[in-house]
């Protein structure tokens, strides 16, 4: 039998379907599901999400074909289709995704075959399941990708050198995606690079259509994008080059080489690019030097987070700011193979650190790894304890971190204690972002 999660920190993967469909520009997602699921995933997906709204078509104005009793006995491809139908006439919009619950695949719908009745109209129709018992929202991201790049994306047998497609970063679910993409975007072009993102601020959905021209694809997560990274590969034929999601110096500075080797920039250019990010960089931080030394703003620190932003956390707290990141716990169920991929992400940090890791998807377990990594005080003279503490995770974290009387600073999902629009921690300026707040919140207690 499965393990049940304890309070889980992402959606099924009809929720990560919703909000990647929802990302693209005028893009509107259909759901082929029971009426409670879109209003459950609205509330998950907007609310907790730093606040993030329904975007063009999401929220509350998601259309669902709301199947009931009748079409769960009788079948609801029929509803499904006077749903894609109506929704075309109403919505406005550039592309029309179905995504399905668990109800219509328990009972067979083929949704796929519903789909084809709208190919060659004016409106292009896409759909693929997205069952929630096949996985959670960061599968859903994998699922709509692969459907776009099978069924969307034109085949194209010009590729472009220098031109790169961007993925990795689940929409919403990292609750900073949209400052995250641009800000790597921007760092990308100073390389001289053409950067597709998908889900950036200007990119219209024929950068999606176009996207086999580019020659390489970059997924920043060792385990998201990776699926739809491979059906990229063998539809259009583009290789895919796996980098670890950077904030601040030491982890950019990776980054850009890595990228630039990988597109076929000129180390002399990938350089001046790193040189200049630097320069800008520790003109900044050099300022918080005589504060962090002379009032001790050095922390334990332990950083609760998904796949992508556990290690990229605990790497800039201990390389750039110079803390003590020594647990690091891991809140996706995960394969395996996957978690040892991941696990290999906290190993060669350039402060010599070696974090306690720990794959744990429970919330009310956090507490425990804490005593664990440092024990309590059983009355002896001499405590080396966690203190002075900080915790860097998500607002379940809450009441651990007034528990141990340390800081809490939100920074994965879900978030519903700050509001986020395009604020990002990606990059060297993210790096200077994260610094800011972290650094806040113990000058705050003050």
């Amino acid at each position: 039998m499965s393990k049940v999660i304890e309070r889980p920190r992402f959606t099924c993967a009809l929720g990560g379907a919703i909000g990647t469909v929802q990302a693209l520009p005028r893009a509107i997602p259909i759901l082929h599901t029971s009426p409670g699921c879109g209003g459950n995933l609205a509330g998950a997906l907007s609310g907790a999400s730093g606040y993030h709204g329904g975007s063009y078509c999401g929220g509350q104005t998601l259309p669902s074909s709301n199947v009931a009793e009748r079409d769960i006995v009788f079948g609801g491809e029929e509803r499904l289709a006077e749903q894609i139908e109506n929704t075309i006439k109403i919505m406005d919009g550039d592309l029309y995704f179905v995504v399905t619950g668990c109800m219509v695949e328990m009972i067979g719908d083929d949704v796929n075959q519903v789909v084809k009745q709208f190919r060659g109209g004016e409106h292009p129709v896409i759909g693929t399941e997205t069952t929630s018992f096949k996985g959670n929202s960061y599968r859903g991201y994998d699922y709509v990708l692969s459907a776009l790049f099978r069924n969307f994306t034109e085949p194209s047998s010009e590729k472009k050198a220098g031109t790169v497609n961007l993925f990795g970063i689940v929409p919403l679910q990292d609750v900073f995606w949209k400052g995250n993409i641009d800000a790597l975007k921007e760092l990308l072009e100073k390389l001289g690079l053409t950067v597709n993102t998908f889900f950036g601020t200007g990119e219209t959905i024929d950068n999606l259509r176009n996207a086999a021209s580019a020659s390489l694809n970059i997924v920043l997560s060792r385990v998201y994008g990776q699926e739809a990274a491979q059906t990229f590969q063998e539809v259009h034929d583009v290789p895919w080059l796996t980098v670890d999601f950077p904030i601040g110096d030491h982890a950019t500075s990776a980054f850009l080489r890595k990228v630039g080797d990988a597109a076929g920039v000129t180390a002399e250019q990938v350089e001046q690019v790193i040189a200049g990010e630097r320069k800008y960089y520790y003109e900044f931080l050099q300022r918080l030097s005589d504060s962090y030394n002379d009032l001790d703003f050095q922390r334990y620190v332990t950083v609760v987070g998904d796949a992508n932003y556990a290690q990229a956390l605990t790497r800039f707290l201990a390389d750039d700011l110079g803390w003590l990141p020594e647990l690091a716990i891991v809140t996706d169920p995960l394969l395996p193979e996957e978690e040892d991929s991941i696990r290999d992400g906290f190993r060669d940090f350039h402060s010599g650190l070696e974090p306690t890791v720990v794959f744990d998807t429970d919330a009310s377990n956090v507490a425990k790894h804490i005593n664990r990594q440092w024990p309590q005080s059983k009355g002896q003279r001499y405590y080396d304890g966690f203190l002075p503490g900080f915790i860097a995770g998500s607002v379940m974290e809450r009441d651990t971190a007034e528990q141990f009387k340390v800081p809490l600073l939100t920074v994965s999902y879900p978030i519903t204690n700050r509001v986020v629009l395009n604020r990002a921690y990606a990059g060297f300026k993210g790096g200077l972002t994260l610094a800011e707040d972290a650094v806040t919140l113990l000058v705050s207690h003050r």
